[in-house]
């Protein structure tokens, strides 16, 4: 069986002895994906369905209802995917479905949504520290066109010193003590 995921809808193939069981969508829900698959083939042998950003819930979703979900490398997929003529989602559905009958697939290790929460949590804190400094440096930018330079400093003691060089600059002040917030 092969599930082409997108973010709406989610293309559905299941094929058995070389020959397509059934072809349909169904919302990107995989709970209701596992339902839908459960009516057409009760007991599937694999559940192919490429790396991407819905893949991690997916697989663990899937793994959780008892099918036996197989996350594959997209790239690979694509190649063996991108010879079909008529590219639309279920015809990769089908292709991926072909691939699961045939074991033609190298599966990738999907990480738990504990080692993804501590993932997510390390890209947060890089995203925030890089905010931090590209407004910490637009501040500085903006202050020297007026002669105000910011002495090196981070946090509290950064906001004390441009507080201290925008007294007498009550029009700069308005621009740049929001910065701040």
């Amino acid at each position: 069986m092969g599930l082409d995921v997108s973010l709406k809808d989610t293309a559905i193939a299941i094929r058995e002895d070389g020959r397509r069981i059934w072809r349909g969508k169904c919302r990107s829900d995989p709970a209701l994906i596992a339902q839908t698959v459960r009516k057409h083939a009760p007991e599937p042998q694999s559940v192919v369905f490429e790396t991407g950003p819905l893949a991690t819930w997916f697989f663990h979703v899937l793994k959780g209802e008892g099918l036996p979900a197989i996350c594959i490398e997209a790239r690979h997929a694509q190649k063996i995917l991108g010879e079909t003529l008529n590219k639309t989602d279920a015809n990769d559905a089908e292709g991926l479905a072909r691939l699961a009958e045939t074991g033609f697939y190298k599966a990738v290790r999907v990480k738990s949504f504990e080692a993804m929460l501590i993932r997510s949590l390390v890209a947060a804190r890089t995203q925030l520290l890089s905010m931090t400094t590209q407004l910490t440096n637009q501040i500085r930018g903006l202050m020297k066109t007026f002669g105000l330079v910011v002495a090196k400093s981070k946090g509290s003691v950064f906001e004390a010193n441009v507080e201290r060089l925008l007294e007498g600059y009550a029009e700069l002040a308005q621009i740049i003590l929001p910065l701040l917030e």
